[in-house]
């Protein structure tokens, strides 16, 4: 007695799904029969992934559009918002190197040693650190800049610099307030 069909399977692998291990031979069929099944299949699969693939990368430069490519602002918000986050006991300190020129240029070395890097050596930005000479920096209080400088915007890239002395972190304020005065000066001014 002849059986109706025969069953011929192949070995995929543990991982490979059930609708993939089909019997190659079914009732007379031969495995020619049941290819163009198999191949429409990951024809399908195969479009699916590259319409899927092509939306991303449509969609990757409009994300990247919206937002701006300079550090200046980051998760959706202005870098120089944090300034306006001071706490009011913070922003009311005086600097107490205000005006001297020995300090402003001991403030002008430790900005290159710590800070030039993602402000620039002018303080003019990178693409890793926001434009000190900005408005908002230039007309935020010594004692913002300190609150600043010493707590960080973490979430926007910018350390914490409490490790470094108060002295110094107020010499660096000193600097910062010297460009404003470099900025506004006759010669500056068309």
């Amino acid at each position: 007695m002849k059986m109706p069909f025969t069953l011929q399977f192949v070995w995929r692998g543990p991982s490979c799904p059930r609708s993939m291990q089909r019997p190659l031979k079914r009732a007379g069929k031969s495995a020619r029969a049941t290819l163009p099944l198999r191949l429409r299949r990951l024809t399908r699969l195969l479009t699916t992934c590259a319409v899927a693939f092509i939306v991303f990368l449509a969609s990757t430069p409009l994300v990247f559009s919206q937002s701006n490519n300079t550090a200046a602002q980051t998760h959706g918000q202005s870098v120089y918002a944090a300034l306006s986050k001071v706490p009011m006991a913070a922003r009311v300190r005086k600097n107490p190197f205000e005006g001297n020129a020995r300090e402003t240029a001991a403030g002008g070395k430790l900005f290159e040693q710590h800070c030039a890097d993602c402000h620039g050596k002018k303080a003019g930005g990178t693409r890793h650190g926001p434009s000190l000479l900005r408005e908002e920096v230039q007309q935020a209080t010594p004692g913002s800049l300190f609150w600043i400088l010493t707590n960080g915007v973490v979430w926007h890239g910018m350390p914490v610099w409490s490790k470094l002395p108060e002295p110094e972190r107020w010499q660096i304020v000193t600097f910062l307030q010297s460009l404003n005065a470099h900025a506004t000066t006759p010669a500056n001014v068309p």
